[in-house]
């Protein structure tokens, strides 16, 4: 079992310090460092992935906010519509943020005449580094409680009981993805297979993992993060399936 730690604010001298938000902060930091290395090794202009990167960002958590109040917990900024500002309270949904992020990354790159697939790819790379890091902040402050356990994993809450821990799972699955993309890096790959290999990832682990989650909202017995994850998982899916049709039809053609 792993022990329970939690660490909601760090002293720094008389400065306090979120853990959360710092996590956020540093995942984000190295997130667009590592994108940016990747587009200057694929001779691209690592400036438009910083540049959009700073419009992505913004897009997220707006995107975040507003999926989470729509769909997760209505009910409490309609009795107090001020909390949708009290965003240090916490309360976004990286589904929402992904929706915000793509379709402003799509503007950014149509707007500047660039090759919106081949700077996408390169963006969506530093990502799962960046959710790792990102995550130890919800690990921490473990406001994803899962339910109850006995998998070696399980850790020990407060109240005694043994219960996944989704931001955990969530972190280490980003560090899991940031290897297989570091491996698949090492030979050159078709424009596409990143985005396309982390929407079927990624989109498989959060529909499964969401069933180990308690008291999220659900329709129909699924959360909303499961519904956007299945649509990840089928895009990713078939966007593998199509990059490798084409790549099986370049090579007969070159036989």
């Amino acid at each position: 079992m792993i022990p329970y730690i939690e660490q909601t604010v760090w002293q720094l001298g008389p400065i306090p310090i979120q853990v959360w938000g710092f996590f956020v902060a540093l995942g984000i930091l190295v997130g667009l460092w590592t994108s940016g290395r990747r587009a200057e090794k694929l001779g691209l202009d690592r400036k438009h992935i910083y540049d959009a990167g700073t419009w992505i960002i913004l897009a997220a958590l707006i995107g975040a906010r507003i999926v989470h109040i729509v769909f997760y917990d209505g009910a409490t900024y309609v009795q107090d519509p001020l909390e949708i500002f009290r965003v240090w309270n916490g309360g976004f949904s990286i589904i929402g943020g992904f929706i915000g992020a793509v379709i402003v990354a799509w503007l950014y790159f149509k707007k500047h005449g660039l090759d919106v697939w081949k700077y996408a790819d390169a963006t969506i790379y530093g990502l799962p580094i960046g959710l790792g890091i990102g995550r130890i902040g919800c690990f921490l402050i473990h406001d994803h409680p899962g339910t109850a356990t006995d998998f070696m994993m399980g850790m020990q809450y407060p109240d005694g009981t043994f219960r996944h821990d989704h931001g955990l799972y969530l972190s280490i699955n980003g560090f899991i993805l940031a290897i297989i993309f570091a491996v698949m890096a090492r030979k050159k790959q078709p424009v596409g297979m990143f985005l396309a290999v982390f929407g079927l990832w990624y989109g498989i682990v959060r529909f499964f993992l969401d069933f180990y989650r308690i008291a999220d909202t659900t329709y129909l017995g699924l959360t909303p993060a499961q519904y956007a994850a299945a649509v990840m998982a089928i895009g990713g899916g078939w966007g593998i399936w199509k990059i490798s049709v084409g790549r099986a039809k370049i090579q007969r053609h070159n036989t």
